[in-house]
């Protein structure tokens, strides 16, 4: 047998194969998004059963076979019972995981996509912010780690960085007051803006250390809302089961 890798990751997703095995897949910080065999899993008294359920978060040992990877052991350090327990913050969780897999590619660095979901996980955990605002520094810092995100941090016509105080969905960016006359673009206030431009520049562990208020929040989500639903091609089957986010 070949010898053995230890990673450290996320379950985003499992099934069943067979009687009693299962199929995984794990967001890693070595490795990318990758599937792995987890021989006897559903067994009762399996040492997998629980590690590899979705959000469970830990080190896992794997063999590498020809096409997939096999799941030998698995040291878990967190397995986010709070969101276990409470219907829609498993439905809002399964949304982050969906993202997650569906974003994470194989043999790249995905240390920021693990430790921007690891956190959020964590966020929804502690119920201290509305499951809109999780889902707008979600998505807002996932766009920033794709690198597809919207340029919120100087004017797309003359590249100032002051008095931006439009955004234009077309061009994707903002705009300054002296250009809007003739680019044009829709308001965007200065709080909207700086949401923006925290969300996609914070240092990862301080990304969940501030709160919007009302209408701030609103705006960002209303804007957010359009412009993946112009921009982004892929539906998520989890943003059915949604609750309608409010403030929480």
């Amino acid at each position: 047998m070949s010898q053995s890798l230890i990673v450290t990751g996320m379950v985003l997703s499992a099934m069943p194969i067979g009687e009693f095995d299962k199929r995984v897949v794990l967001l890693t910080r070595e490795l990318g998004g990758i599937s792995a065999f987890a021989r006897g899993a559903r067994r009762p008294r399996s040492q997998l059963l629980a590690a590899t359920g979705p959000m469970a978060f830990g080190t896992f040992e794997l063999y590498e076979g020809r096409n997939s990877y096999t799941l030998a052991r698995a040291s878990i350090e967190a397995y986010f019972l709070e969101i276990a327990e409470d219907y829609d913050k498993v439905c809002l969780a399964a949304y982050f995981l969906e993202m997650a897999e569906y974003y994470g590619i194989e043999n790249s660095d995905e240390s920021q996509r693990l430790l921007l979901l690891y956190q959020t996980l964590r966020a929804l955990a502690s119920d201290k912010f509305s499951p809109r605002l999780l889902r707008i520094i979600y998505e807002i810092r996932t766009m920033g780690i794709n690198g597809e995100y919207p340029d919120v941090f100087s004017c797309a016509a003359c590249g100032r960085k002051e008095g931006l105080a439009y955004f234009h969905m077309g061009r994707r960016a903002v705009i300054c007051s002296d250009c809007q006359p003739v680019e044009g673009g829709r308001p965007i206030s200065a709080s909207a803006l700086y949401a923006f431009q925290f969300i996609l520049s914070a240092p990862m562990k301080k990304l969940f250390s501030f709160r919007l208020t009302d209408p701030v929040e609103e705006e960002v989500w209303q804007l957010l809302r359009e412009y993946q639903g112009r921009y982004l091609e892929h539906s998520f089957k989890a943003e059915a089961f949604l609750s309608s986010p409010g403030k929480g």
